[in-house]
Formats: C-alpha cells, sequence, structure tokens
C-alpha cells in the first residue's frame, strides 16, 4: 500500500505540477497575445500617422504645384495681354499711317486731275492760237 500511495502522492504532484506548468503556459500565452496585440496596436498607430503625415504631404505639394500653376498663369495671361496691348498699338499706328498715305494719295489724285485738266486747258488754247496763226498766215 506504501506504494500505492507514493504513486498516488506522485500522479498527484504530478497533477498538480501539471497544472501549474498549464498555468503559467496560459498566463505566457494571455501575456505573449497581449503583447502581440500592443505591438500590432502600435505598429496599426504607427501606420496611421504614416498615412496621415503623407496625405498631409502629397495635400501641401498638390497645394504648391496649384498655387505654381495658377502663378504661371496669371504671367501668362499678363504677357499676352501685354503683347496684345502692343499688337493693338502697332496696328493703330499702321492704320494712322495708312489714313495719312490715303490723305496723301487722295490729295495727289486731286493735284493730278488738277494739273491734267490744266494741261486740256493749255492744249486747247494753244491749239487754238495755232489756229489763228494759220488763219492769220
Amino acid at each position: 500500500m506504501e506504494r500505492d500511495t507514493v504513486v498516488k502522492e506522485v500522479v498527484e504532484a504530478l497533477k498538480i505540477f501539471s497544472r501549474d506548468i498549464r498555468t503559467q503556459i496560459d498566463e505566457m500565452g494571455s501575456q505573449l497575445r497581449a503583447e502581440i496585440q500592443d505591438t500590432a496596436n502600435q505598429l496599426r498607430a504607427e501606420i496611421q500617422e504614416t498615412a496621415n503625415q503623407l496625405r498631409t504631404e502629397i495635400q501641401e505639394t498638390a497645394n504648391q504645384l496649384r498655387a505654381e500653376m495658377q502663378e504661371t498663369a496669371n504671367q501668362l495671361r499678363a504677357e499676352m495681354q501685354q503683347f496684345r496691348a502692343e499688337v493693338n498699338e502697332r496696328f493703330d499706328r499702321l492704320e494712322q499711317k495708312f489714313a495719312g498715305l490715303r490723305v496723301e494719295l487722295t490729295e495727289t489724285q486731286e493735284t493730278v486731275h488738277f494739273l491734267a485738266s490744266k494741261t486740256i486747258q493749255h492744249e486747247k488754247k494753244l491749239h487754238h492760237l495755232a489756229k489763228q496763226l494759220e488763219s492769220i498766215r
């Protein structure tokens, strides 16, 4: 019986030891799960923070690019307006020159008509005088 008692005590001691080991394993598993969960949460938080920083940087870069594009567009508009003003000014000067040339051409035509009519009058007079001279001779 002593042997049975010793075996029972050893078995009982092993059961107790086994329960203790299982408890320790369960505790270690729970701690490990908690640490893994904490690490996962930290990683998620860091990833979210990094994503937010990237979104912010992308938005800032996009805003800077929009501002630069707007500035460039405004500069181009200003240059185009200046170019239009210069072209309009040149066309105005050309129109003034053409208007002056038209006036001069009109005056020249009037002068030519006047001179042509005077030439015809003088030719008629000369012709008439020539006839008178012939009739006198």
